[in-house]
């Protein structure tokens, strides 16, 4: 069975993804953009919001590859 998914902050989300190697490249507004230093994941946006929706956690972590047990572990 997969664990639910965590209710985590848009900081939160992004301090998890440095872990695995994603830097951040820019910010406009509260939109972090995050590229992966070797080039070979796809670059995510990640919004500075105090709490993700489930739907785009899900999809942050499908672009990334991770699952939500690694996502889980990482925090």
């Amino acid at each position: 069975m997969t664990p639910k998914i965590p209710v985590v902050s848009g900081m939160d989300c992004i301090k998890a993804l440095e872990k695995v190697g994603y830097v951040v490249v820019r910010q406009k507004g509260s939109h972090i953009r995050l590229k992966e230093k070797s080039g070979k994941l796809p670059p995510v946006t990640v919004p500075d919001h105090k709490e993700l929706r489930p739907g785009l956690l899900r999809k942050i972590l499908n672009d990334t590859g991770l699952t939500i047990e690694d996502f889980i572990r990482l925090l």
